[in-house]
């Protein structure tokens, strides 16, 4: 329970952060309109990721349009807020109920014979033409518009690439003076699950058409343009390869693992690289002197000395101000400083303590007098009938007890037992001293300095210490009880003595008068010394209840000492364990360092506000009571204070940049090891970087030499770690290195191109093949072209 708070309070911090951060980022612009037409049913999930990271960096991102090429009778859905409204249906025949032996070849007849999925195509091209038309005022220039088709390579529905591309690129030729054409294949390796021979096959056809379609001698023509009338227009491509550039994104990456995030990686890329091939090149990137993205370079790059053109692919990572894990440690300080705070407390001397529970000697027995009744009471026993009227002779020569016996049997006794003895002992039974010192406590542990558990659990330890209020209370009870013990040895020997030992007045002559006074001496002395011993033991009864109470003050606060010491160490474990799973650079020093911005930002609240403030009814109140309601009340208060006070303090407000800075130079001691300077910081974030941005395919003996590498940096290219980037390896490196410069506050973003490739160096391919060779010897008819219009499997 306590974990799941503290996670929901973190997650709901770091989007509520990231909202805000990422509104002071400055966003980029393209330069051209774009279109994103999506080919098959399983490319659906993609939309959304993709238009959405469109949405959040660029800044004309509102004019950008989408196409979706879906079965008919599919549903678009999984669109996105951002996308429903400007994403177009394209239908196209659906797969559903063929043969999977000749899914592909089905569909594909199916459309050639039924002249209405061309018609509709014409119809809704020309439709998401215009509408691009109408954001004209988005861009610089309206001559040229980027097309970025994106599919999966084991869609069927990908068998009309070339005719959907073409069309596309016709129609919107009619608007635009040129229209520049890549296209995004993915690799979905994770969900091929039981279906993974077949699928492969199907990826595999999907393939060996591409590398048809890429061949400089590729060419196409087909009546794709229809009229209003149903008149056909023929439509001719080539000879030259069909894309300007294909990238290939796999969900696993270079080193054959499956990144957590691999497919959405691939969606942040297609959004980052449309942005790199379309960017308004602001002047601050010319006077910073860092290259930009050259589309021709990268082209040339990938051709190689053989001059046959290669594939591309990317890797993408990025870095964000760790949010939820900077809630988490400010959870984690603030509590710790609190119980610091409690610790500490209030330390008033021995005397004090006995004082405030009213454990002093001279109280204890002044109470213990208040719940006697009054000793004048003692001369109404004088008043009590006697046994008859034995002489003075008689009682002489008896001792006082057998004289009181002779005298009033036990009347005497039962009636100092009624009168003050029960009375005494029902007062005392009326004594609860928990009742009594709860709102004492309650108002010490208000005060300033405060009187809090973990004082009263130290004062009232079993421990022979003076400073221990039991210790100080048993000491006092062991007197008591020698005092008492002294008491009763003294009545004793004055019960044992005879009368006429006795010092009271004898009237001589006067016999009756004689022994008046006798009775009067046995009330006030022997009367007198048992109202003392019953002074003594309920003084003694009165410590017992409270040396009870003490002990249950002890237990509580103890329990609550050690409920704060597990809730303490659980969340320091959940805040540890959060930072843990970030990568390695950016969860460096972050306890370190927002344990000294905590304890800045609650000294100063405290300066401002009167010390003992986070104790008052505004912030925490009662912490024994919140502790007493369970430890989800403790943090669910806490939350509360950490949203409210202290993450919305002026030291969280900083960028990504100058929290990395200021976490990199936390002030520790020397020895702590676990902290990092700025410059292993940063070297750290750099490598952790490069290390998320491995390239999103497997590739099988790829050689080096025909590796053209391409490193782009998004971020305030001004800044201490981008500056930082471009000095690393500078006069070594063999890759092109450039930055998209944005005033960035929420992070900082890498993208990593690389090309040379073909598609015989994937593994998915070279895995694939022998599924498909299968296949096709099993009769399955994977193309919708003949055999010898496809190029050699390699």
């Amino acid at each position: 329970m306590i974990k799941s708070l503290a996670l929901s309070y973190g997650e709901q911090y770091a989007q509520q952060e990231e909202a805000l951060r990422s509104k002071g980022d400055g966003r980029s612009s393209i330069h051209y309109p774009a279109l994103f037409l999506f080919v098959g049913d399983k490319i659906a999930p993609v939309i959304a990721p993709v238009l959405d990271s469109c949405e959040r960096k660029w800044d004309n991102a509102g004019g950008v349009m989408a196409m979706h090429a879906l079965p008919e009778g599919g549903s678009p859905v999984g669109y996105g807020a951002s996308g429903s409204a400007r994403v177009m249906p394209l239908t196209l025949p659906s797969a559903a109920g063929h043969d999977p032996r000749t899914v592909r070849a089905d569909i594909y007849r199916a459309f050639q014979e039924d002249s209405r999925y061309l018609a509709e195509m014409n119809r809704s091209l020309r439709r998401i033409s215009n509408s691009i038309a109408d954001y004209g005022r988005l861009y610089s220039s309206f001559d040229v518009i980027h097309l970025s088709i994106i599919t999966r390579v084991d869609d069927p529905l990908n068998v009309f690439l070339p005719e959907i591309t073409l069309l596309a690129r016709a129609v919107l030729g009619q608007s635009f003076k040129s229209v520049q054409t890549d296209l995004y294949a993915l690799i979905n390796e994770r969900e091929q699950g039981d279906n993974f021979g077949y699928s492969s096959s199907v990826g595999l056809a999907f393939m060996r058409e591409l590398e048809g379609m890429q061949l400089p001698d590729y060419t196409f023509r087909a009546p794709l343009l229809v009229t209003e009338d149903g008149l056909s227009i023929p439509v001719s491509h080539g000879p030259s390869q069909l894309f300007d550039l294909v990238y290939l994104l796999s969900d696993k990456n270079e080193r054959g693992m499956m990144p957590t995030g691999g497919m959405q990686d691939n969606y942040e890329i297609i959004s980052h690289i449309s942005l790199l091939k379309n960017r308004v090149r602001p002047t601050s990137d010319e006077a910073s002197g860092h290259g930009g993205y050259n589309n021709m370079t990268f082209k040339s790059g990938i051709r190689g000395s053989s001059g046959r053109q290669g594939y591309a692919t990317a890797g993408f990572s990025g870095v964000r101000r760790p949010n939820m894990q900077i809630a988490l440690a400010v959870l984690y300080h603030g509590f710790r400083r609190l119980a610091v705070n409690m610790r500490e407390g209030s330390m008033p001397g021995v005397r004090e303590r006995q004082a405030l529970f009213g454990l002093g000697a001279d109280t204890l027995r002044e109470r213990s007098l208040q719940l006697l009744p009054d000793e004048a009471g003692l001369q109404e026993m004088t008043g009590l009938m006697s046994h008859g009227r034995p002489s003075y002779n008689e009682l002489k020569y008896l001792s006082l007890r057998e004289a009181e016996e002779l005298l009033f049997g036990s009347g005497g006794s039962d009636y100092f037992r009624s009168n003050f003895t029960a009375a005494a002992a029902g007062r005392l039974e009326s004594i609860e001293p928990l009742r009594e010192w709860r709102p004492l406590l309650a108002a010490q542990e208000e005060a300033v300095p405060a009187v809090t558990f973990y004082q009263l659990a130290e004062w009232t330890a079993d421990r022979d210490d003076a400073g221990s209020l039991l210790y100080g209370l048993r000491q006092h009870m062991a007197g008591l009880r020698s005092v008492l013990a002294n008491a009763k040895a003294e009545l004793e020997q004055l019960y044992s003595d005879t009368v006429e030992r006795q010092p009271f007045q004898r009237v001589p002559l006067f016999d009756k008068r004689t022994v008046r006074n006798f009775i009067q001496y046995l009330f006030t002395v022997v009367y007198g010394k048992k109202y003392e011993l019953l002074q003594l033991e309920t003084e003694l009864g009165l410590c017992r209840r409270l040396e009870a109470a003490l002990e249950r003050i002890h237990a509580e606060s103890i329990a609550r000492v050690k409920i704060m010491e597990t809730l303490e160490e659980e969340l320091r474990g959940i805040a540890q364990d959060s930072i843990q799973r970030t990568r390695d650079d950016i969860g460096q020093n972050i306890m370190e360092y927002y344990g000294v911005v905590t304890e800045e930002v609650m000294k100063e609240i405290e300066t401002r506000r009167g010390p003992g403030v986070f104790f008052s009814e505004r912030y925490l109140g009662s912490l024994s009571q919140l502790l007493d309601q369970g430890q989800e009340a403790v943090v669910e208060r806490l939350i509360e204070i950490c949203r409210r006070e202290l993450l919305a303090a002026e030291a969280f407000a900083l960028s990504f940049e100058e929290e990395l800075l200021r976490r990199a130079n936390v002030a520790v001691a020397y020895d702590n090891k676990q902290v990092l300077s700025k410059e292993e910081l940063f070297k750290r974030l750099y490598r952790s970087l490069e290390e998320g941005a491995i390239v999103n395919v497997r590739l099988f003996e790829y050689t080096q030499e025909h590796r053209h590498e391409e490193k782009y940096f998004f971020g305030d290219s001004t800044s201490e770690f981008l500056r930082y980037v471009y000095g690393v390896d500078e006069t070594t490196r063999i890759y092109r290195l450039g930055f998209v410069h944005e005033q960035r506050r929420s992070g900082v973003e890498k993208l990593n191109l690389m090309g040379g490739f073909h598609l015989e160096d994937l593994l998915y391919y070279r895995n694939g093949r022998v599924y498909y060779e299968t296949y096709v010897q099993n009769g399955y008819k994977l193309h919708a072209i003949e055999e010898e219009h496809l190029p050699e499997l390699r």
